[in-house]
């Protein structure tokens, strides 16, 4: 029986546990033997002594063992793939990138969750498609990859039960920025899940959790090692989220953009993040090709039409309508104009993110509505050239007063200069 006291102390002068304690421990604490309070002091000597890279495995694999997992492989006798964003603004991606990669081929599978701040997460998002269902049984979410190629659904509360408790518990206790935490939060549900290959998009910048490359890589290098040490092939990007992604910031809004890039009409730096992780993932697949095959593959299936038809056939398999008609509108859409000529040189995210929160786009409470169809696209991005009063982004709102104080909030955001800045590629760096 563990003494729970003796090894938060032991945590807290820098001590390391063993792999059998801290499993006892989060085993213990799934059951309800430890009380919150204990765990919420653990949590706060891991954010000032850290994890060892064997602790954070071990805290992963216990947290894995309060619950059910999937085995993918032996349901479908495929390596199946995934991917994983750390969030960021106008992040749409993984609802491109999932049917992309079945219409190459390759069975997706991912289990997501819902967006808490700026806008929704990737279920909000599918939830603005009327019908689309994201509750599917593990019996019907292998029979869909197997059948369509793709299914994105809602976490299950039985896989990894101990992670939502404790990520509450982090979220009023000011622990959650700990890398270790967070790599095992992660990770502990990617390998649950059942998938074989896994692409983390890691953003960094203005609009992303992680501020700093430094901290990226390190959040990046310590999921790569959890999924490795538990079988998985993992590779991460890391991510330019000092602008917004590709135009569109609101749940509708963004389901049309990754439809149309889908059908090679997408922003450029959206649809080249798409490809990357696309190719990435071919190459990690069964298909035995490298990345420049999958990023061939990848571009191909948007020019022939087979990724909107893949997309079309997932989003009516999970009983959602794709056409894009029946998508919410928001019923005022103003502009938002240039006060001076010269170049975008800057386009800060977060207050993006803030306007689109404003507008109704995202939650400040996990009890909040979101508004669907409210949101805003951005006509201009860093290094375009505008003109005076030419249109820099268009708020699309449910009345008149919202929209007025976000279009102020979306001009705030943008920088000129008589000079365009230095091109930043959207895909920043690689870790494999």
């Amino acid at each position: 029986m563990i003494r729970p006291a003796e090894l938060i102390e032991r945590k807290r002068d820098g001590g390391e546990l063993t792999a059998e304690e801290m499993n006892e421990l989060m085993l213990a604490y799934a059951r309800g033997e430890v009380p919150d309070y204990q765990l919420a002091a653990f949590c706060m000597a891991v954010y000032f002594r850290g994890l060892t890279t064997g602790e954070t495995f071990a805290m992963c694999d216990a947290m894995i063992r309060t619950g059910e997992t999937i085995d993918l492989r032996s349901a479908l006798g495929r390596k199946v793939v995934d991917k994983h964003s750390t969030g960021g603004v106008g992040d749409k991606t993984s609802i491109a990138v999932g049917p992309l990669v079945a219409a190459c081929g390759v069975p997706f599978g991912k289990m997501s969750g819902r967006g808490l701040g700026h806008t929704g997460g990737t279920l909000d998002k599918l939830e603005a498609i009327p019908g689309f269902r994201i509750e599917l049984g593990n019996d019907e979410f292998v029979e869909q990859i197997r059948d369509v190629g793709v299914a994105i659904i809602g976490s299950s509360d039985k896989l990894v039960p101990a992670d939502k408790r404790l990520y509450a518990l982090r979220d009023v206790t000011g622990t959650v920025d700990s890398i270790p935490l967070i790599a095992a939060s992660i990770m502990s549900k990617k390998i649950a899940a059942g998938a074989e290959a896994l692409v983390l998009d890691v953003k960094v910048g203005d609009g992303a959790f992680m501020k700093s490359r430094e901290d990226a890589q390190a959040l990046a290098e310590a999921m790569i090692e959890l999924g490795r040490r538990a079988g998985l092939e993992v590779a991460a990007l890391i991510t330019d989220m000092d602008q917004p992604l590709g135009h569109a910031v609101g749940n509708a809004l963004e389901i049309r953009e990754a439809a149309a890039t889908l059908r090679g009409e997408g922003p450029a730096d959206f649809t080249e993040l798409v490809v990357a992780a696309s190719a990435r993932l071919l190459a990690m697949s069964d298909l035995e090709i490298d990345e420049e095959e999958g990023r061939r593959r990848a571009e191909a299936a948007l020019g022939d039409g087979s990724a909107i038809e893949t997309y079309e056939r997932w989003i009516r398999a999970q009983g959602g309508d794709p056409d894009e008609r029946v998508l919410p509108e928001a019923p005022v859409v103003v502009d938002v104009e240039a006060q001076d000529a010269g170049f975008v040189t800057a386009l800060g995210a977060v207050q993006i993110g803030t306007a689109a929160l404003e507008l109704g786009a995202g939650r400040r409470t996990k009890e909040d509505a979101i508004d669907y169809g409210v949101g805003i696209v951005l006509r201009k991005k860093r290094g375009d050239a505008v003109s005076d009063a030419e249109p820099l982004a268009d708020v699309h709102a449910r009345d008149a007063d919202t929209a007025e104080k976000a279009k102020q909030e979306v001009l705030a955001a943008y920088e000129f200069g008589e000079d365009p800045p230095p091109p930043r590629k959207v895909v920043l760096d690689v870790i494999v």
